[in-house]
């Protein structure tokens, strides 16, 4: 919101409309805010309304005035909106919005609503039509993505066999799971797969039993290794990609070498690290416990230390081998060199 003072300045020197939309405008004291201190802006609109941007931008061009579009978070799903994608050869395609978890330090059920899966046949066309133009690469997107539900017993088990199927499409990905619904069924479809990439990505949060508790995460951190070992027993060459929130409230020193012992043991190929922040609206921004910025920063920086010796360890069993990588074009610094843009 500091940047909002720089779109009057501009609205001032030329005659626009400023919208301004996503899930934090479904936040009723960000809107309230943006209402009270930024009364320049015309459209306010939510991640369920996007459909209807034109038509609020033809109401202010007509009627010249302000406008709130905030329909319910739980509502339909709709289908056959543009996408604008910045890649040719590599895809994201959504499968269902919403989460059911609550997890503490989350304001994404309060402000994208419930569960809701897209049918089948909607993410296969889209999929589809996306291998005749030519796309390599699919990741399916979802809060909690593999708790999908198709209807009529099709699980995301089932969506994976069939993404599978689409000639052309060579690579697949997921995005982001929940441990606890990471079902031996999924483990299969990944193992008899020659498409579905083996960089797994497993949640892990933290690493303390009693801090997942804290988390409303549903699972130990035994359960968790418990998963990884299931995963590796099945598919050998499996390796992992995980995020790591540090510092939430009431971490303690035993409970960070918890999550260092997870590290070390799993031994992951990425980690998307975070310092806890505070949201207003989650349960974690409540709690009376919050850990020191200088605590959080100085677990951080060991995470990262940790993380960074395992890198040169990891690269070392790829000497030698044969990759198979996605090729997106010439570097930018390099035209005799090709690369993986992102």
């Amino acid at each position: 919101m500091e940047n909002y003072g720089e779109l009057k300045k501009i609205k001032e020197n030329k005659d626009i409309i400023i919208a301004i939309g996503g899930c934090m405008m479904q936040e009723e004291h960000i809107t309230n805010k943006i209402k009270k201190s930024y009364s320049f802006v015309n459209v306010i609109f939510g991640t369920h309304t996007l459909h209807k941007l034109p038509e609020d931008i033809y109401k202010i061009i007509i009627n010249k005035k302000k406008i709130k579009d905030i329909i319910d978070i739980d509502g339909e799903i709709y289908e056959g909106i543009p996408v604008k994608r910045s890649n040719n050869k590599q895809a994201s395609v959504t499968i269902m919005y919403g989460c059911n978890n609550f997890c503490s330090y989350c304001i994404v059920p309060y402000v994208r609503g419930r569960e809701r899966s897209r049918k089948p046949e909607d993410i296969l066309k889209e999929i589809e039509d996306l291998a005749k133009e030519g796309y390599k690469e699919v990741t399916l997107l979802g809060q909690n993505v593999n708790s999908y539900n198709g209807g009529n017993n099709y699980k995301f088990s089932n969506l994976l066999k069939d993404v599978d199927k689409i000639e052309g499409i060579e690579i697949i990905r997921f995005v982001s799971p929940h441990p606890k619904d990471f079902t031996d069924d999924v483990i299969n479809v990944i193992k008899t797969s020659k498409k579905i990439s083996r960089l797994i990505h497993v949640p892990l949060q933290a690493g303390s039993t009693n801090v997942l508790k804290a988390m409303n995460r549903k699972y130990t951190k035994e359960q968790y290794l418990s998963l990884i070992d299931r995963i590796k027993s099945q598919i050998p060459d499996a390796v992992f990609s995980t995020d790591i929130i540090v510092g939430f409230p009431g971490e303690t020193e035993e409970d960070f070498e918890d999550t260092l012992d997870v590290v070390r043991k799993v031994n992951y190929e990425q980690i998307f690290m975070f310092i806890y922040s505070r949201r207003v609206g989650t349960l974690a921004d409540k709690m009376k416990n919050q850990v020191s910025e200088e605590i959080k920063h100085k677990r951080f920086n060991r995470l990262k230390e940790l993380f960074e010796e395992n890198i040169e360890k990891n690269n070392q069993k790829y000497i030698g081998t044969v990759q198979k990588i996605l090729v997106e074009g010439y570097s930018k610094n390099n035209s005799n060199m090709l690369t993986r843009k992102n």
